[in-house]
């Protein structure tokens, strides 16, 4: 990975979000140490600026954890870490648990990513699908009554169905069921979950009759390994890409991702120019890992909010 230079002053930090004016650090020396945890998908990219930040500060230590949105929340909003990786906006009462403890935050935009439905190279029948259909198989009512391809359609085969999807403390869990089954947190429990997306790579990869799904940079990385399956909302089949997931063509399954900064954490000189370095170089960063980067236009608007939450002026 190349290394990214560090943007620091305000100047240099708004003109960076469009990638042509950088700043070298400032001779201010940092220490200290930031933790995060949360998303497993929001995982990769907090990875990989916490690597390029170290490489700028050396004497901050950032520690990134995977625990899933849920997780990281129920975290966060007991004070244990000062950012939390989100794969989803807040719930209600993830956010009355922060009110109650008097932690304040700052929900900032980091990246786009779309859900990939995968398939086994070997199946040779399922190329699209519905998103009546996913809710047919995903629902909660689905569980033990949707068990066969042919189900589902009839000229699918009469083979058994194996499932295969996030554990329910993810964030990609959560987006899925609400988007598909129209309420979050809902589904069928007889599919085999797993917080790591490695786990179900190799569960769909060598199963002809499993269906899936994760985080579409997760696919990318696996391309030779599984086949993807284009989904219908009514406007015709539609495969995730880097423009359908921008444009929103690749509905309802294409979203935003999220860090959340407590207040407490932002008053600390080493989180603040962490979270400004994260702004200002996640366009760079989000296309190595295989994520969709926001525009220089969405970039400011975060830099701009998170600005106003640390009080900054200038």
């Amino acid at each position: 990975m190349k290394k990214i230079v560090y943007v620091l002053l305000a100047a240099g930090f708004l003109a960076a979000c469009g990638g042509s004016h950088k700043e070298e650090a400032s001779s201010e020396k940092l220490t200290g140490a930031i933790s995060i945890d949360g998303s497993s998908t929001v995982y990769p990219l907090t990875e990989a600026v916490a690597e390029e930040f170290k490489a700028t500060a050396p004497e901050v230590r950032v520690t990134v954890g995977l625990s899933g949105t849920g997780g990281g929340f129920k975290k966060f909003g007991r004070g244990e870490i000062d950012i939390n990786d989100a794969s989803r906006t807040i719930k209600k009462a993830e956010d009355s648990t922060c009110k109650t403890a008097g932690i304040d935050f700052c929900e900032l935009k980091v990246a786009f990513d779309g859900l990939a439905v995968v398939v086994s190279p070997e199946n040779t029948w399922c190329a699209d699908i519905t998103v009546a259909e996913l809710k047919m198989i995903w629902e909660p009512a689905a569980q033990g009554k949707i068990m066969r391809w042919n189900q589902i359609r009839k000229e699918w085969p009469n083979e058994e169905i194996h499932l295969f999807g996030p554990g329910v403390e993810s964030g990609t869990y959560d987006y899925f069921t609400e988007a598909v089954v129209g309420k979050s947190h809902s589904s069928r429990g007889d599919y085999t979950a797993s917080e790591d997306d490695n786990v179900l790579v190799q569960g769909i990869r060598n199963d002809k009759n499993a269906l899936g799904f994760f985080g579409l940079a997760y696919f990318t990385e696996n391309q030779d390994k599984l086949k993807l399956v284009a989904v219908n909302n009514g406007n015709g089949a539609v495969l995730p890409t880097e423009q359908t997931v921008k444009d929103k063509t690749y509905a309802p399954l294409s979203r935003p991702l999220f860090i959340y900064v407590s207040k407490k954490a932002a008053e600390r000189k080493e989180v603040v120019e962490f979270v400004k370095f994260y702004l200002a170089n996640t366009k760079t960063l989000t296309k190595d890992v295989g994520y969709i980067a926001m525009t220089d236009q969405e970039i400011e608007a975060e830099v701009a909010k998170f600005k106003a939450f640390i009080g900054e002026t200038k």
